[in-house]
């Protein structure tokens, strides 16, 4: 049936069912329902406007405007309803009545909650931003940081190569390299970022980690200036009260290095599987960057002299809350990511 049948049909139609319109309210709203509801009659016309012709559609546009006009006044008229457009079909009624949903909010992910409180620390004390590349070629990961060729850290159980000379980064320390290639110093920055390790996937180790990288370099830059900035973030972080010890190290990139412990927050100080029933948990390693580093991005070791710390947001996020499985970060499990 073309369009102009169909609109000659539902007048027709209209009319003869207002001839004998019901006085019973249910029945009157059936038949607003059928003409004028959403599904009804004259929608189902402006349906069909679209598949006529596209010379035709203004004609049959006012004939389809007039007919709705025509026959909603028809209807009010008889009807006594001030408006029947407005009103919803029965089962798009809304009931105002009835109590309303309660929408949850959402929160921000817990290791995103530290690594903002790690950032704010150290921005208050100077230091800036810088962001980097996680995938990186064999020089800045390694040999820049004076890691060379036959160090273990290259063996593929511990790194993912993406090629021969192209790594998914295994610390935010590849972005020292290219800050210190394109900067001259005095530079002050922290990393933030996340790093890969071809791990085994337990509860205290992940093949995937979030790591924040500082580096300051000046003249005249010492140990004790490490172990101030150190000690001002463990305790802003901890609290004044935390125990903390500096443990000498090794690292490639830094000599002296020093790993930073703080008293298990699981067990006290007593000794727990967390702690391998030692007491201590390593919070962060650090040490004075290695005069083999500056040699190889131009820097002058006998002018400048620097500091270096990592600092794993899993590992203190773990720590201030209790959590004792690092896999809890990454299961998106609602029941654990709710209670922050």
């Amino acid at each position: 049936m073309d369009l102009k049948r169909s609109i000659e049909s539902v007048k027709k139609s209209f009319l003869a069912d207002v001839e004998k319109f019901p006085t019973d309210p249910q029945e009157q709203e059936l038949l607003r329902v059928r003409y004028f509801g959403r599904k009804g009659e004259i929608a189902s016309l402006f349906q069909q406007l679209k598949d006529a012709d596209p010379s035709d559609r203004p004609k049959f546009g006012q004939q389809l405007n007039s007919l709705r006009d025509e026959l909603s006044n028809a209807f009010k008229e008889i009807s006594g309803a001030d408006d029947i457009d407005d009103q919803a079909d029965e089962d798009q009624r809304i009931d105002y009545s009835l109590p309303g949903f309660n929408f949850s909010t959402g929160s921000i992910h817990p290791l995103h909650q530290i690594l903002k409180e790690i950032k704010d620390i150290f921005i208050s004390i100077g230091f800036s931003v810088a962001y980097g590349p996680e995938i990186d070629d064999d020089y800045h990961n390694f040999q820049a940081l004076n890691i060379p060729k036959h160090h273990p850290a290259r063996d593929m159980q511990d790194t993912f190569f993406v090629d021969d000379n192209t790594v998914l980064r295994t610390h935010t320390s590849n972005v020292q390299i290219h800050l210190m290639e394109n900067q001259n110093p005095p530079l002050r920055y922290i990393v933030p970022g996340r790093v890969y390790r071809n791990e085994a996937i337990s509860f205290k180790s992940y093949c995937l980690f979030h790591q924040v990288e500082g580096l300051y370099v000046d003249k005249n830059v010492s140990f004790p200036d490490l172990k101030g900035t150190l000690e001002l973030f463990v305790k802003r972080c901890f609290g004044d009260d935390v125990k903390m010890r500096f443990r000498p190290s090794f690292f490639p990139f830094t000599e002296p290095s020093a790993e930073v412990d703080i008293a298990c927050v699981m067990c006290r100080g007593v000794g727990c599987r967390i702690c391998s029933q030692t007491g201590w948990l390593e919070v962060l390693g650090s040490g004075m960057v290695h005069p083999a580093v500056f040699e190889n991005v131009g820097y002058d070791t006998s002018k400048y002299t620097g500091f270096a710390f990592g600092v794993g947001i899993e590992r203190i996020t773990m720590l201030k809350y209790g959590i004792d499985d690092i896999r809890k970060f990454f299961e998106n499990d609602l029941r654990f990511l709710r209670q922050f």
